[in-house]
């Protein structure tokens, strides 16, 4: 008899900890989805005249409190009047004191972003001419420390309880209904639901302090959860724990009326309900991720939202029906094992579900990176890629348990016959056995029957009275029939668990759980990450002014004319950047950073203190992206205003500038 391995939770859990752990420590303080893509001044730009406010521009709409937006002077003073106000579309400014010294300034911004995550980072401009500074470089922490660290686990948390309540109730509804009478699977779904309402708690209690102040002590901020509500996060979350309610309510129907109801029509209708009212459950916690995360902005959102509710039932219905296959294979109850009818249904909703995460995963893909070359330079493609490799990991595993399936089909029927055969033999009269048989009896593990027999003896040694003796062969009628049973169920374990193909799909499912464990830490981590389309237009707007090795001078400048192909790069390198002559090389570029040509670019040179300019220059094409010019007299040092005019078509073209020191 093949021997079974009985799985070790806390391997499990040790997994999970340890994928979880990793993930977590090679996060990023600040999730910034929203990212900044302009300011004015703009960074590391040295400005004459001291300017009247400071403007951001991000990539997309953010929420801003009083202190969202500061500038501090050289020693760290603020110097910024009043609250920043939305002057246009995704530009944010703040006003400046006036009477401002020289030197370098910092400005701060820590703000949340539209799909719910906190953004904070810091740059400097300087006024007249740079200067030492007391102020760090480095920007606001929010997102991070340990409030955002349980915060994170929270989310893992409740990802994990969202699969575990979806996928398996919908094990027991479309795979197993006999399941529904099964404690193990009870108590899998129940607990599904507690993680997930315990976790929505812990995030909603964890929100105000996660995109403010990073600090421990604010978490039972009634002031802060009462900011908190008012969101679009806090509205989610709300709402998910009002689906939470009603998700209790299907519980106790799935697992109380239905499961003691006789198989009938009665019984057909009533899974009909349950299984409307529970998809509408399930797409409405889907909802709730769906509405205030990656999905609720950017591109599409009125496509993406219904693609990411149906990418999120698809993943529930895939690892949390597996989970619960796991469960029923190793703690079903031996009268009541999973039958391979049921494993093959669960192998169709897998493949199903499968197909519906690659063609949901595509689109999300495409929207979310942009490009292929974000697959490599973004650290959300890298985890994408991660994850891609784990979703074929899991298929390879799960075409493997297809094979162990057909085998327990192959095998049913010959168990079945083998077990009928055994509760016959258990109804033909006993016969006193044999010195032989009795041996071969406690050899095969009928030892329990002969037990039986000598405790029937031993009861009938003594004869009481009438009324006794009633009373007596009652209780050892129900002892026979406990015994009896208990036989019964030892046989049919040792059927099951004798069933190599039982044995080898346990352990494929086992190896498809581990796996799954870590996807979903690979999952929970990209929904937190910056999507690539973001980050790489984000490095290309926020270029700043730099020094090449050679002493040169390096300019970034995005545009867009409007038209098709018209988002882009400039770069500019003038080399030596000093007064006199100079050699000038300009390449542009698309978002993802390939160089491409467009029919014209122009560039004029204009100091404005001076009243020098705008002096015209003609790039000579080179090479594909590349143009250059050679011997451009750049005629005295000062902060020159370098503007760069972009053709794309007949009639898209833009005009982009930026202010840099020259000479």
């Amino acid at each position: 008899m093949t021997r079974t391995i009985t799985p070790r939770p806390r391997t499990l859990v040790l997994l999970l900890l340890a994928a979880l752990g990793a993930l977590l420590a090679g996060a990023a303080p600040a999730s910034a989805h929203a990212a900044l893509t302009g300011s004015d001044p703009a960074q590391g730009v040295v400005v004459q005249q001291p300017p009247a406010r400071v403007s951001l521009t991000f990539s997309e709409k953010v929420a801003m409190n009083g202190d969202s937006l500061r500038v501090l002077d050289p020693k760290g003073k603020p110097v910024q009047t009043g609250a920043p106000d939305n002057v246009r579309g995704t530009t944010y400014a703040v006003r400046l004191k006036g009477g401002l010294g020289k030197g370098t300034y910092t400005v701060t911004y820590e703000v949340v972003s539209a799909d719910s995550h906190p953004v904070a980072g810091a740059y400097t401009f300087s006024i007249g001419a740079p200067s030492r500074t007391v102020v760090s470089g480095s920007g606001p922490t929010v997102g991070g420390g340990v409030v955002g660290g349980l915060y994170q686990v929270g989310r893992y948390v409740s990802y994990g309880g969202y699969i575990v309540l979806v996928g398996g109730a919908a094990f027991v509804l479309l795979c197993w209904r006999r399941g529904a009478g099964v404690r193990a699977l009870q108590r899998l779904v129940v607990s599904g639901w507690l993680a997930l309402t315990a976790a929505t708690l812990w995030l909603l209690l964890l929100r105000g302090s996660y995109t403010t102040t990073g600090k421990v002590s604010d978490v039972f901020d009634l002031g802060l959860l009462g900011q908190v509500l008012e969101t679009k996060s806090g509205a989610a979350l709300v709402s998910r724990l009002l689906l939470l309610a009603a998700a209790a309510l299907f519980i106790a129907v799935l697992f109380g009326t239905y499961q003691r109801r006789e198989e009938g029509a009665e019984k057909r209708d009533l899974t009909f309900g349950l299984g409307i009212g529970g998809l509408v459950v399930a797409a409405g916690l889907a909802t709730s991720w769906a509405m205030s995360e990656h999905a609720s902005v950017g591109l599409q959102p009125g496509i993406a939202m219904p693609v990411d509710v149906v990418h999120l039932l698809a993943v529930a219905a895939w690892l949390g029906g597996l989970t619960a296959l796991l469960v029923a294979l190793y703690r079903a109850p031996a009268g009541t094992p999973v039958e391979a009818a049921a494993v093959r249904r669960f192998s169709r909703l897998a493949f199903g579900s499968v197909v519906a995460l690659v063609a949901t995963g595509i689109y999300q893909s495409w929207r979310q990176l942009g490009s292929w070359s974000a697959f490599t330079d973004t650290r959300y493609g890298q985890l994408l890629l991660a994850k891609i490799a784990l979703v074929a990991v899991m298929v390879g595993l799960a075409s493997v348990s297809r094979r162990w399936t057909g085998r327990l089909a192959d095998q049913g029927a010959e168990g079945q016959a083998v077990a009928e055969a055994g509760t016959e033999k258990e109804s033909v009269p006993a016969a006193k056995p044999t010195a032989g048989q009795d041996t071969a009896a406690r050899g095969t593990g009928t030892a329990d029957t002969a037990g039986q027999e000598r405790a029937t003896a031993d009861a009938g040694a003594s004869e009481p009275g009438p009324a006794a003796k009633d009373s007596g062969d009652s209780r050892r009628a129900a002892q026979l029939a406990r015994q009896r049973a208990a036989v019964d169920a030892a046989r049919r374990k040792r059927l099951r668990d004798g069933d190599a193909g039982r044995f080898g799909l346990r352990r494929s499912v086992l190896a498809e759980a581990a796996v799954a464990v870590v996807l979903l830490a690979v999952t929970t981590a990209l929904t937190q990450t910056e999507p690539g389309r973001t980050e790489q237009e984000a490095k290309a707007a926020t270029g700043a002014v730099t020094a090449p090795r050679n002493g040169g001078l390096s300019l970034s400048l995005p545009f867009d004319t409007g038209g098709a192909d018209g988002k882009g790069v400039v770069a500019l390198d003038i080399d030596p950047a000093h007064a006199g002559a100079n050699s000038l090389h300009l390449f542009v570029r698309k978002p993802g950073g390939q160089l491409f040509d467009v029919p014209e670019v122009k560039i004029a040179l204009t100091l404005e203190a001076k009243k020098i300019g705008p002096l015209s220059v003609a790039p000579e094409h080179i090479t594909t992206g590349h143009w250059s010019a050679d011997g451009v007299q750049i005629p005295m040092a000062g902060d020159w205003k370098v503007e760069v005019t972009v053709r794309t078509s007949d009639i898209d073209e833009v005009t982009v500038s930026k202010n840099a020191q020259i000479g």
